[in-house]
C-alpha cells in the first residue's frame, strides 16, 4: 500500500486561500456569480454588500493609424479600430466625425430600380449575421428593402415596379412583394 501525504488534506491551509480575492468594501470573499449578461465576481455578503466586478477585465485595443489615408468627411487620418462586431476602418477624429469606411455595395448583374423612391437601385447587402437582403442604394433617404432576390418586372395585378423570386414547393416562383397583392406565377 502507498502512503498518502496527510498534509495535502488539511482544511486549515485551504481555508486561508482566497481564490478570487476579497471585497474592497466589506472584506468578505468574492465568488463567481451568474447573471443575464454572463458570469461576474460578486461579494458573498450580498444583499448586504452589493460590490461586483467583471470576471475578465477587457483590455482596450490600440487603434492602428493608417498612413497616407484621409477621411473624406473631415480630412483627418483613418485608423483600424476594434468594435462590437469586429475590426473596421474609422476616422481618428471620433466623436466629432463619425465616418466609417464601408465595403462598396454589390450591384447585381441585373440592375433593379427601387420601386419606392424611383431614384436608387436595389443592391445586395448582408446583415451582421451573414444573411443576404436587397436594399435601396439611396439609404438612409429611402429605407426600402427586400429579403428575396428582386426581378425587374412590373406586377400585372397591382403595378408595383418589382417582383421577387421565391422557392415554393421545390419550384421557383415570381411573387409580388406587396402584402395586399396576391400575384404569383411560375418563374421562367
Amino acid at each position: 500500500m502507498s502512503k498518502i501525504d496527510q498534509r495535502l488534506f488539511t482544511t486549515h491551509e485551504h481555508a486561508l486561500e482566497r481564490e478570487y480575492g476579497v471585497c474592497p468594501e466589506c472584506g468578505s470573499e468574492l465568488a463567481v456569480r451568474h447573471g443575464k449578461h454572463g458570469p461576474f465576481l460578486g461579494c458573498q455578503s450580498y444583499p448586504t454588500c452589493e460590490y461586483h466586478r467583471p470576471l475578465v477585465e477587457k483590455t482596450e485595443a490600440e487603434e492602428e493609424v493608417l498612413a497616407d489615408t484621409q477621411c473624406p468627411d473631415c480630412g483627418a487620418l483613418l485608423a483600424l479600430k476594434s468594435g462590437r462586431y469586429g475590426y473596421y476602418i474609422g476616422c481618428t477624429n471620433f466623436p466629432q466625425c463619425q465616418y466609417v469606411a464601408r465595403e462598396p455595395a454589390e450591384v447585381s448583374e441585373e440592375t433593379v430600380s427601387c420601386p419606392q423612391c424611383n431614384q436608387g437601385e436595389l443592391v445586395s447587402r448582408t446583415n451582421r449575421y451573414g444573411k443576404r437582403f436587397y436594399a435601396c442604394s439611396q439609404y438612409p433617404q429611402c429605407k426600402y428593402l427586400l429579403n428575396q432576390r428582386p426581378v425587374a418586372q412590373t406586377c400585372p395585378d397591382c403595378g408595383w415596379g418589382v417582383l421577387v423570386e421565391k422557392k415554393q414547393r421545390g419550384k421557383q416562383v415570381l411573387q409580388c412583394p406587396q402584402r395586399l397583392c396576391k400575384y404569383q406565377s411560375e418563374s421562367i
